[in-house]
């Protein structure tokens, strides 16, 4: 698994959009929601990036590490929710 940091700094070549879709790939490629307790009922990262997207409209852009940082702070949020089990 990749940190944020890692994602970011590899990404880091990219502009803009090109940068977020390369590390949206990055994150889907080690997304784990087959596993408990989520149980591959719905994609973790997905809604994740989702969710990120939607704050980003009504917060202003966000990019690099910071966006890792978030969309990881979504994730983990997700997946703590025990609304979701």
């Amino acid at each position: 698994m990749k940190t944020a940091e890692q994602i970011a700094k590899e990404t880091q070549d990219k502009d803009g959009l090109a940068e977020r879709r390369a590390m949206n790939k990055l994150y889907r490629q080690q997304d784990e929601s087959h596993l408990w307790p989520i149980r591959g009922r719905f994609n973790v990262t997905d809604r994740a990036i989702r969710y990120v997207n939607k704050f980003e409209c009504a917060n202003g852009a966000i990019g690099g590490l910071e966006y890792c940082y978030v969309l990881e702070g979504e994730m983990s949020r997700i997946v703590n929710d025990e609304s979701n089990w």
